[in-house]
C-alpha cells in the first residue's frame, strides 16, 4: 500500500495551525480503522507493533511506540527497544522515564515524546490521578517539566489534565508538539484511548474522554451468542445430530471393504 505517513518535520510544521489527532490502539483492527478514519497520529504498545502486518494494514499515521514507565531500566534498555520499534514501523517513541535518557535517546536521532502535568506513573509526587496546574505554583512546575523537555531534545509532549489557559499558554510558547489528553483545544494534537473512543467496558471513564460508541453492549451481547452456540454444538454431540453425514469424508465401499478384511488379519497389539 502506499504509504504517506508524516515526519517529525511535518508535524512541527503544522503547529498552531490545526489541530491534529491521535489515539492509543491495542489491537490491528483498531490500527486499521484508525487508518481508514485518517487519524494523525497513534500511540501503538510494542506487542502491537510486533503483530505481523502491522504497518501493511495501518500505513499512514505516524506512529509512537510507547515505552511503558518500568519496564525498561537502563539507558541500554530504552534505546534497545527504541531502535527495535523504529524498525518495526515507529516513527517516534514515547518515553516517559528521565531527562537523561530522553537526551541518550535524542542523541541517537530518535525522536522522543515527554509527558508532563498529570503523569500516571508518577502520580504521587501530584496527588493521584487528579488535574495538575490549578494553582500558580503547579502550572509553573508544569512549564518547567515542558522547557526540561524541550532542552533535554524531546520533539513533542504529552500534556495531561491540565486547565486549558495554562496548556494554551505553554504550548504558545514552546517548540514542542503539544498534545492534550484533557488539557484544552489549545495545544497542537487531541490524544484519546480508542477503548474510551469504542466504549469498551462499563466501568469509570476519565472526563477528558469522550464515549462514541457502546462495544461494551456488543461484546456482551456477543458473549452470550458464544455462549448459545457452545450449548447447541454440546447438545447436537449428545443426540448424535453432531457429526451429520455432511459433515464427513466418504470411502468408497469396496475399498472399505478390503481394508476392514485386510484388518481383521493384523493381530491385535
Amino acid at each position: 500500500m502506499q504509504s504517506s505517513q508524516p515526519t517529525v518535520a511535518d508535524l512541527l510544521a503544522l503547529k498552531g495551525k490545526r489541530q491534529l489527532t491521535k489515539l492509543r490502539v491495542e489491537s490491528l483492527d483498531e490500527a486499521s480503522a484508525a487508518n481508514a478514519a485518517g487519524i494523525d497520529m497513534l500511540s501503538v504498545p510494542p506487542e502491537v507493533l510486533s503483530l505481523e502486518g502491522f504497518r501493511t494494514v495501518c500505513p499512514n499515521p505516524f506512529v509512537v511506540g510507547g515505552l511503558e514507565p518500568g519496564a525498561y531500566i537502563t539507558e541500554e534498555d530504552y534505546l534497545r527497544i527504541a531502535f527495535r520499534l523504529l524498525k518495526l514501523g515507529a516513527n517516534a517513541v514515547y518515553c516517559g522515564a528521565s531527562l537523561g535518557i530522553v537526551r541518550r535517546l535524542r542523541d541517537e536521532g530518535i525522536p522522543v515524546v515527554g509527558h508532563v502535568g498529570l503523569i500516571p506513573s508518577r502520580r504521587t509526587w501530584t496527588g493521584g490521578f487528579k488535574a495538575v496546574g490549578k494553582t500558580c505554583d503547579s502550572a509553573m512546575m508544569v512549564w518547567q517539566q515542558t522547557k526540561a523537555l524541550e532542552d533535554a531534545g524531546a520533539f513533542a509532549a504529552e500534556i495531561e489534565v491540565v486547565p486549558p489557559a495554562v496548556a494554551e499558554a505553554i504550548s504558545k510558547r514552546t517548540n514542542l508538539l503539544m498534545i492534550s489528553m484533557g488539557a484544552g483545544a489549545g495545544c497542537d494534537a487531541q490524544y484519546l484511548f480508542a477503548t474510551d473512543v469504542l466504549g469498551v467496558h462499563d466501568g469509570h471513564y476519565p472526563r477528558h474522554s469522550k464515549v462514541y460508541r457502546d462495544f461494551h453492549s456488543q461484546y456482551q451481547r456477543l458473549q452470550q451468542e458464544r455462549i448459545a452456540a457452545f450449548r447447541e454444538y454440546s447438545a447436537d454431540v449428545a443426540s448424535g445430530s453432531y457429526p451429520a453425514a455432511s459433515h464427513l469424508v466418504r470411502m468408497d465401499a469396496a475399498e472399505q471393504d478390503r481394508f476392514l478384511a485386510e484388518m481383521e488379519k493384523t493381530p491385535l497389539v
